[in-house]
Protein backbone atom coordinates (compact mmCIF):
# COMPACT_ATOMS: atom_id res chain seq x y z
CA UNK A 1 0.00 0.00 0.00
CA UNK A 2 1.37 3.34 -0.93
CA UNK A 3 2.27 6.15 1.53
CA UNK A 4 -0.78 8.28 0.52
CA UNK A 5 -2.88 5.09 1.13
CA UNK A 6 -1.84 4.77 4.39
CA UNK A 7 -2.21 7.89 5.33
CA UNK A 8 -5.94 7.89 3.86
CA UNK A 9 -6.86 4.67 5.59
CA UNK A 10 -5.57 6.35 9.24
CA UNK A 11 -8.08 9.18 8.57
CA UNK A 12 -10.76 7.23 7.92
CA UNK A 13 -10.40 5.22 11.01
CA UNK A 14 -9.42 8.11 13.16
CA UNK A 15 -12.82 10.00 11.95
CA UNK A 16 -14.93 6.79 12.56
CA UNK A 17 -13.96 6.46 15.94
CA UNK A 18 -14.35 10.32 16.55
CA UNK A 19 -17.92 9.79 14.54
CA UNK A 20 -18.44 6.72 16.84
CA UNK A 21 -17.26 8.47 20.12
CA UNK A 22 -19.20 11.27 19.66
CA UNK A 23 -22.54 9.50 19.61
CA UNK A 24 -21.63 7.65 22.93
CA UNK A 25 -24.10 9.34 25.55
CA UNK A 26 -22.06 11.54 27.56
CA UNK A 27 -23.18 11.36 31.30
CA UNK A 28 -22.13 14.44 33.04
CA UNK A 29 -22.44 12.21 36.74
CA UNK A 30 -19.93 9.98 35.46
CA UNK A 31 -16.63 12.29 34.98
CA UNK A 32 -17.59 14.92 38.05
CA UNK A 33 -13.86 13.37 39.53
CA UNK A 34 -10.56 14.02 37.38
CA UNK A 35 -9.31 10.74 36.96
CA UNK A 36 -6.94 8.68 34.74
CA UNK A 37 -7.07 5.16 33.49
CA UNK A 38 -3.20 5.25 33.34
CA UNK A 39 -1.26 3.05 35.78
CA UNK A 40 1.44 5.83 36.44
CA UNK A 41 -1.01 8.53 37.42
CA UNK A 42 -0.01 10.85 34.29
CA UNK A 43 -2.68 12.58 32.80
CA UNK A 44 -3.26 12.68 28.57
CA UNK A 45 -5.38 15.41 29.40
CA UNK A 46 -4.05 18.94 29.73
CA UNK A 47 -6.89 20.17 32.21
CA UNK A 48 -5.72 17.00 34.46
CA UNK A 49 -2.47 18.22 34.08
CA UNK A 50 -3.18 21.50 35.13
CA UNK A 51 -5.55 20.13 38.10
CA UNK A 52 -3.17 17.97 38.77
CA UNK A 53 -0.20 20.50 39.37
CA UNK A 54 -3.02 22.92 41.43
CA UNK A 55 -3.48 20.23 43.66
CA UNK A 56 0.22 19.78 44.27
CA UNK A 57 0.84 23.73 44.73
CA UNK A 58 1.47 24.72 48.38
CA UNK A 59 1.50 28.92 48.82
CA UNK A 60 4.57 29.74 49.67
CA UNK A 61 2.63 32.21 52.71
CA UNK A 62 0.38 29.82 53.76
CA UNK A 63 0.34 30.77 57.26
CA UNK A 64 0.74 27.73 59.85
CA UNK A 65 -0.08 27.74 63.60
CA UNK A 66 3.45 26.71 64.39
CA UNK A 67 5.27 30.53 63.49
CA UNK A 68 7.16 31.80 66.29
CA UNK A 69 6.52 35.47 67.53
CA UNK A 70 9.64 36.17 64.77
CA UNK A 71 8.23 34.05 62.13
CA UNK A 72 5.11 35.44 62.11
CA UNK A 73 6.48 39.11 61.86
CA UNK A 74 8.28 37.90 58.98
CA UNK A 75 5.64 35.76 57.17
CA UNK A 76 3.27 39.13 57.38
CA UNK A 77 6.41 40.97 55.55
CA UNK A 78 6.31 38.20 53.15
CA UNK A 79 3.03 38.51 52.54
CA UNK A 80 3.22 42.17 51.98
CA UNK A 81 5.49 41.59 49.55
CA UNK A 82 4.51 39.36 47.45
CA UNK A 83 1.39 41.18 47.46
CA UNK A 84 2.93 44.46 46.54
CA UNK A 85 4.69 42.35 43.42
CA UNK A 86 1.99 40.77 41.85
CA UNK A 87 -0.12 43.41 42.03
CA UNK A 88 2.34 45.80 39.70
CA UNK A 89 1.08 49.56 41.36
CA UNK A 90 3.08 51.80 38.93
CA UNK A 91 4.70 54.84 40.54
CA UNK A 92 3.50 57.69 38.63
CA UNK A 93 4.36 61.05 39.61
CA UNK A 94 3.36 64.74 38.30
CA UNK A 95 -0.52 64.16 38.03
CA UNK A 96 -3.04 66.97 39.19
CA UNK A 97 -4.65 66.77 42.35
CA UNK A 98 -8.53 65.76 43.26
CA UNK A 99 -11.16 68.52 42.55
CA UNK A 100 -14.21 68.43 43.93
CA UNK A 101 -16.53 68.46 41.24
CA UNK A 102 -20.01 68.75 42.95
CA UNK A 103 -21.50 69.59 46.48
CA UNK A 104 -24.97 69.28 48.41
CA UNK A 105 -26.41 69.81 51.30
CA UNK A 106 -28.86 67.05 52.57
CA UNK A 107 -30.62 65.18 55.54
CA UNK A 108 -28.18 65.51 58.21
CA UNK A 109 -25.25 64.93 55.88
CA UNK A 110 -22.99 66.75 53.22
CA UNK A 111 -22.51 64.82 49.49
CA UNK A 112 -19.45 65.46 47.53
CA UNK A 113 -18.51 64.33 44.43
CA UNK A 114 -14.58 64.12 43.60
CA UNK A 115 -12.46 63.41 40.56
CA UNK A 116 -8.84 61.80 40.61
CA UNK A 117 -6.30 61.48 37.81
CA UNK A 118 -4.07 58.13 39.07
CA UNK A 119 -2.74 57.94 35.16
CA UNK A 120 -1.99 60.13 32.61
CA UNK A 121 -5.08 58.15 30.38
CA UNK A 122 -7.38 57.89 33.48
CA UNK A 123 -10.16 60.13 35.51
CA UNK A 124 -12.25 58.54 38.13
CA UNK A 125 -14.35 59.26 41.03
CA UNK A 126 -15.86 58.98 44.36
CA UNK A 127 -18.09 60.38 46.75
CA UNK A 128 -17.75 61.56 50.18
CA UNK A 129 -20.55 61.99 52.32
CA UNK A 130 -20.18 63.86 55.78
CA UNK A 131 -22.06 64.00 58.83
CA UNK A 132 -23.33 67.45 60.27
CA UNK A 133 -22.18 66.38 63.30
CA UNK A 134 -18.60 66.00 62.11
CA UNK A 135 -16.61 69.09 62.72
CA UNK A 136 -13.23 67.86 63.93
CA UNK A 137 -11.40 64.99 62.63
CA UNK A 138 -13.37 61.86 62.81
CA UNK A 139 -13.27 58.34 61.64
CA UNK A 140 -13.57 57.25 57.66
CA UNK A 141 -14.95 54.46 56.03
CA UNK A 142 -13.91 53.62 52.98
CA UNK A 143 -16.69 51.42 51.25
CA UNK A 144 -16.09 49.20 48.09
CA UNK A 145 -18.93 47.89 45.97
CA UNK A 146 -20.22 44.24 44.98
CA UNK A 147 -20.17 43.24 41.30
CA UNK A 148 -22.83 44.81 39.46
CA UNK A 149 -22.95 47.80 41.65
CA UNK A 150 -22.00 51.25 41.65
CA UNK A 151 -20.84 54.10 43.95
CA UNK A 152 -24.27 55.54 43.75
CA UNK A 153 -25.85 52.44 44.72
CA UNK A 154 -23.88 52.34 48.04
CA UNK A 155 -24.89 56.41 48.73
CA UNK A 156 -28.63 55.48 48.30
CA UNK A 157 -28.15 57.95 44.91
CA UNK A 158 -29.25 54.40 43.07
CA UNK A 159 -31.86 52.29 44.68
CA UNK A 160 -30.98 49.15 45.80
CA UNK A 161 -33.10 45.83 46.24
CA UNK A 162 -32.36 45.39 49.68
CA UNK A 163 -31.99 48.73 51.36
CA UNK A 164 -29.09 47.37 53.71
CA UNK A 165 -26.72 47.09 50.82
CA UNK A 166 -26.63 51.27 51.16
CA UNK A 167 -23.52 50.92 52.65
CA UNK A 168 -22.29 54.29 52.47
CA UNK A 169 -25.63 55.78 53.61
CA UNK A 170 -25.85 53.71 56.42
CA UNK A 171 -22.63 54.59 57.73
CA UNK A 172 -23.23 58.26 57.00
CA UNK A 173 -26.52 58.00 59.33
CA UNK A 174 -24.83 56.86 62.28
CA UNK A 175 -22.12 59.70 62.19
CA UNK A 176 -19.41 57.95 60.26
CA UNK A 177 -17.82 60.06 57.11
CA UNK A 178 -18.28 57.47 54.18
CA UNK A 179 -16.29 57.24 51.12
CA UNK A 180 -17.60 55.42 48.18
CA UNK A 181 -15.65 54.44 45.43
CA UNK A 182 -16.85 52.69 42.18
CA UNK A 183 -14.98 49.02 40.76
CA UNK A 184 -12.70 48.93 37.56
CA UNK A 185 -14.83 49.04 34.42
CA UNK A 186 -17.87 49.46 36.73
CA UNK A 187 -20.30 52.12 37.29
CA UNK A 188 -19.12 55.75 35.66
CA UNK A 189 -15.97 53.85 34.98
CA UNK A 190 -17.92 51.39 32.40
CA UNK A 191 -17.87 51.29 28.54
CA UNK A 192 -20.60 50.73 26.68
CA UNK A 193 -22.87 48.83 28.56
CA UNK A 194 -25.14 51.91 30.38
CA UNK A 195 -26.30 53.15 26.85
CA UNK A 196 -26.63 50.23 25.96
CA UNK A 197 -28.79 48.80 28.92
CA UNK A 198 -26.38 45.78 29.61
CA UNK A 199 -24.81 44.64 32.84
CA UNK A 200 -21.56 45.61 33.40
CA UNK A 201 -18.56 43.75 31.32
CA UNK A 202 -15.79 43.08 33.42
CA UNK A 203 -13.81 40.32 31.52
CA UNK A 204 -12.89 42.39 28.34
CA UNK A 205 -11.23 45.03 30.33
CA UNK A 206 -9.52 42.38 32.30
CA UNK A 207 -8.29 40.31 29.04
CA UNK A 208 -6.62 43.90 28.28
CA UNK A 209 -5.03 44.59 31.45
CA UNK A 210 -3.52 40.95 31.94
CA UNK A 211 -2.27 41.01 28.05
CA UNK A 212 -0.33 44.43 29.24
CA UNK A 213 1.19 41.92 32.59
CA UNK A 214 -1.65 43.80 35.40
CA UNK A 215 -5.36 42.50 36.60
CA UNK A 216 -8.52 43.97 37.47
CA UNK A 217 -7.76 43.28 41.00
CA UNK A 218 -3.83 45.42 40.06
CA UNK A 219 -5.94 48.24 39.08
CA UNK A 220 -8.88 48.34 41.26
CA UNK A 221 -6.71 47.98 43.82
CA UNK A 222 -4.32 50.61 42.59
CA UNK A 223 -7.31 53.12 41.79
CA UNK A 224 -8.21 52.72 45.72
CA UNK A 225 -5.09 53.31 47.37
CA UNK A 226 -5.64 56.72 45.60
CA UNK A 227 -8.48 57.49 47.04
CA UNK A 228 -7.75 56.55 50.69
CA UNK A 229 -4.24 58.27 49.99
CA UNK A 230 -6.78 61.73 49.70
CA UNK A 231 -8.42 60.57 52.56
CA UNK A 232 -5.18 60.73 55.15
CA UNK A 233 -4.90 64.44 53.93
CA UNK A 234 -8.70 65.50 54.85
CA UNK A 235 -8.55 67.96 57.54
CA UNK A 236 -12.06 66.38 59.02
CA UNK A 237 -10.93 62.50 58.65
CA UNK A 238 -8.30 60.74 61.18
CA UNK A 239 -5.65 59.18 59.47
CA UNK A 240 -5.61 56.79 61.86
CA UNK A 241 -9.01 55.90 61.77
CA UNK A 242 -9.45 54.76 58.34
CA UNK A 243 -11.23 51.68 57.81
CA UNK A 244 -11.95 49.60 54.89
CA UNK A 245 -15.75 48.13 53.97
CA UNK A 246 -15.84 46.07 50.76
CA UNK A 247 -18.95 43.81 50.27
CA UNK A 248 -19.08 40.89 48.14
CA UNK A 249 -16.31 41.66 45.11
CA UNK A 250 -15.11 44.71 47.13
CA UNK A 251 -13.72 42.25 49.45
CA UNK A 252 -10.66 41.57 46.87
CA UNK A 253 -9.80 45.20 46.89
CA UNK A 254 -10.32 45.71 50.59
CA UNK A 255 -7.56 42.75 50.85
CA UNK A 256 -5.03 43.78 49.04
CA UNK A 257 -5.06 47.48 50.42
CA UNK A 258 -5.33 46.05 53.69
CA UNK A 259 -1.91 44.14 53.54
CA UNK A 260 0.04 47.00 51.22
CA UNK A 261 -1.11 49.63 54.15
CA UNK A 262 0.05 48.65 57.60
CA UNK A 263 -1.75 51.99 58.58
CA UNK A 264 -5.45 50.74 57.94
CA UNK A 265 -7.48 50.54 61.42
CA UNK A 266 -9.37 48.04 60.46
CA UNK A 267 -11.68 45.97 57.81
CA UNK A 268 -15.72 44.69 57.06
CA UNK A 269 -15.16 41.46 55.20
CA UNK A 270 -18.85 41.37 54.07
CA UNK A 271 -18.70 37.82 52.03
CA UNK A 272 -18.06 34.52 52.73
CA UNK A 273 -15.10 33.32 53.14
CA UNK A 274 -12.75 30.45 51.33
CA UNK A 275 -9.94 28.91 50.16
CA UNK A 276 -9.98 29.90 46.87
CA UNK A 277 -7.50 27.51 45.51
CA UNK A 278 -9.36 24.58 47.26
CA UNK A 279 -12.49 26.05 45.29
CA UNK A 280 -11.02 25.74 41.96
CA UNK A 281 -9.84 22.27 42.94
CA UNK A 282 -12.99 20.91 43.92
CA UNK A 283 -15.61 22.09 41.12
CA UNK A 284 -14.89 20.03 38.85
CA UNK A 285 -18.46 18.78 37.56
CA UNK A 286 -18.90 18.76 33.64
CA UNK A 287 -21.82 20.23 31.88
CA UNK A 288 -23.37 18.50 29.34
CA UNK A 289 -20.98 19.39 26.62
CA UNK A 290 -18.00 18.20 28.90
CA UNK A 291 -17.00 21.38 29.64
CA UNK A 292 -15.62 22.16 33.50
CA UNK A 293 -16.08 25.47 34.34
CA UNK A 294 -13.94 27.60 36.26
CA UNK A 295 -15.25 28.91 39.71
CA UNK A 296 -14.57 32.36 38.83
CA UNK A 297 -14.47 34.97 36.21
CA UNK A 298 -11.38 36.39 34.58
CA UNK A 299 -11.64 39.52 36.12
CA UNK A 300 -11.07 37.61 39.32
CA UNK A 301 -7.02 36.05 37.78
CA UNK A 302 -4.23 37.81 38.93
CA UNK A 303 -1.20 35.35 37.49
CA UNK A 304 1.23 33.60 40.29
CA UNK A 305 -1.72 34.55 43.30
CA UNK A 306 -1.88 30.51 44.33
CA UNK A 307 2.10 30.83 44.53
CA UNK A 308 1.62 32.65 47.37
CA UNK A 309 -1.92 32.85 49.40
CA UNK A 310 -5.29 31.87 49.37
CA UNK A 311 -8.05 34.45 51.27
CA UNK A 312 -7.57 32.99 54.83
CA UNK A 313 -4.15 33.82 54.62
CA UNK A 314 -3.84 36.90 53.37
CA UNK A 315 -6.67 38.35 56.09
CA UNK A 316 -5.20 36.22 58.62
CA UNK A 317 -2.30 38.27 57.68
CA UNK A 318 -3.94 41.50 58.68
CA UNK A 319 -3.59 40.81 62.43
CA UNK A 320 -4.14 41.99 65.39
CA UNK A 321 -6.29 45.22 63.18
CA UNK A 322 -9.69 44.47 63.80
CA UNK A 323 -11.77 42.81 61.15
CA UNK A 324 -15.49 41.69 60.98
CA UNK A 325 -16.82 39.03 58.94
CA UNK A 326 -20.23 38.53 58.25
CA UNK A 327 -21.04 35.86 55.82
CA UNK A 328 -19.35 32.71 57.11
CA UNK A 329 -17.56 30.08 55.36
CA UNK A 330 -16.23 26.92 56.69
CA UNK A 331 -15.31 27.17 60.33
CA UNK A 332 -12.06 25.69 59.67
CA UNK A 333 -11.42 28.88 57.66
CA UNK A 334 -12.41 31.12 60.29
CA UNK A 335 -10.60 29.47 63.08
CA UNK A 336 -7.03 29.89 60.97
CA UNK A 337 -7.70 33.49 61.02
CA UNK A 338 -8.97 33.42 64.79
CA UNK A 339 -5.16 31.42 65.93
CA UNK A 340 -3.18 34.35 63.46
CA UNK A 341 -5.28 37.08 65.69
CA UNK A 342 -4.71 35.13 69.17
CA UNK A 343 -0.99 34.33 68.17
CA UNK A 344 -0.50 38.56 67.44
CA UNK A 345 -2.21 38.82 71.14
CA UNK A 346 -5.30 39.99 70.29
CA UNK A 347 -8.13 37.26 69.63
CA UNK A 348 -10.83 39.54 70.63
CA UNK A 349 -9.84 41.72 67.51
CA UNK A 350 -12.14 39.21 65.10
CA UNK A 351 -15.42 39.01 65.01
CA UNK A 352 -17.11 35.88 62.78
CA UNK A 353 -20.87 36.11 61.76
CA UNK A 354 -22.52 33.59 59.64
CA UNK A 355 -25.82 33.49 57.56
CA UNK A 356 -28.72 33.19 59.59
CA UNK A 357 -29.51 30.08 58.08
CA UNK A 358 -25.90 28.49 59.44
CA UNK A 359 -26.02 30.51 62.57
CA UNK A 360 -26.19 27.54 64.61
CA UNK A 361 -22.89 25.30 64.67
CA UNK A 362 -25.63 22.17 64.11
CA UNK A 363 -26.57 23.77 60.73
CA UNK A 364 -23.20 23.87 59.21
CA UNK A 365 -20.89 22.00 57.60
CA UNK A 366 -17.72 20.93 59.72
CA UNK A 367 -15.85 19.78 56.90
CA UNK A 368 -12.19 20.68 56.77
CA UNK A 369 -11.58 19.16 53.80
CA UNK A 370 -14.07 19.53 50.60
CA UNK A 371 -14.55 16.40 47.87
CA UNK A 372 -14.19 17.13 44.40
CA UNK A 373 -16.62 16.70 41.82
CA UNK A 374 -18.80 20.10 42.71
CA UNK A 375 -20.84 22.05 41.08
CA UNK A 376 -21.25 26.08 42.18
CA UNK A 377 -24.68 24.74 43.98
CA UNK A 378 -23.20 22.00 45.52
CA UNK A 379 -19.72 23.69 46.42
CA UNK A 380 -22.25 26.90 47.89
CA UNK A 381 -24.20 24.51 49.92
CA UNK A 382 -20.65 22.69 51.43
CA UNK A 383 -19.08 26.14 52.68
CA UNK A 384 -22.35 27.05 54.39
CA UNK A 385 -23.84 30.29 51.73
CA UNK A 386 -26.91 30.84 51.65
CA UNK A 387 -26.80 33.45 48.64
CA UNK A 388 -30.48 34.71 48.23
CA UNK A 389 -29.73 36.82 51.65
CA UNK A 390 -26.54 38.27 50.19
CA UNK A 391 -26.45 41.39 51.63
CA UNK A 392 -24.23 44.40 53.45
CA UNK A 393 -24.58 43.25 57.02
CA UNK A 394 -25.50 46.28 58.64
CA UNK A 395 -27.25 44.91 61.62
CA UNK A 396 -23.83 43.15 62.48
CA UNK A 397 -21.12 45.76 61.26
CA UNK A 398 -22.40 49.56 62.51
CA UNK A 399 -22.59 48.39 65.92
CA UNK A 400 -19.20 46.62 65.11
CA UNK A 401 -18.27 50.03 64.12
CA UNK A 402 -19.08 52.06 67.26
CA UNK A 403 -17.55 49.50 69.56
CA UNK A 404 -14.11 49.57 67.52
CA UNK A 405 -14.41 53.32 67.21
CA UNK A 406 -15.38 54.01 70.77
CA UNK A 407 -11.49 53.76 71.79
CA UNK A 408 -9.85 57.10 71.82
Amino acid sequence: MSTRKMMLSVCIGLTTALALSAQTTFDPQQHKVVTTQRADGRYISTYGVAHALLKHTTPKYAYRTDFSKEEFAAWQEGVREAMAEIMCHPVVEGQPAPVCIGREQRDGYRWEKWEFYPLPECVSTFIVLIPDSVKTPAPAVLCIPGSGMAKEHLTGDIAVRNPHTAMALNIVKRGYIAVAVDNAAAGEAADLEPLAGSGYDYDTTSRILLELGWSWLGYTSYLDRHVMEWMKTQPLIRKDRIVLSGFSLGTEPLMVLGVLDPTVYAFVYNDFLCQTQERAIVMTAPDERGRRGFPNSIRHLIPRFWEFFNFPDIVASLAPRPIIFTEGGLDRDFDLVRHAYAASGHPEAVETHHYAKYAAPETRNPATALPEGLDRTTFYNSVNVDSPNHYFKDEYILPWLDRILAEP
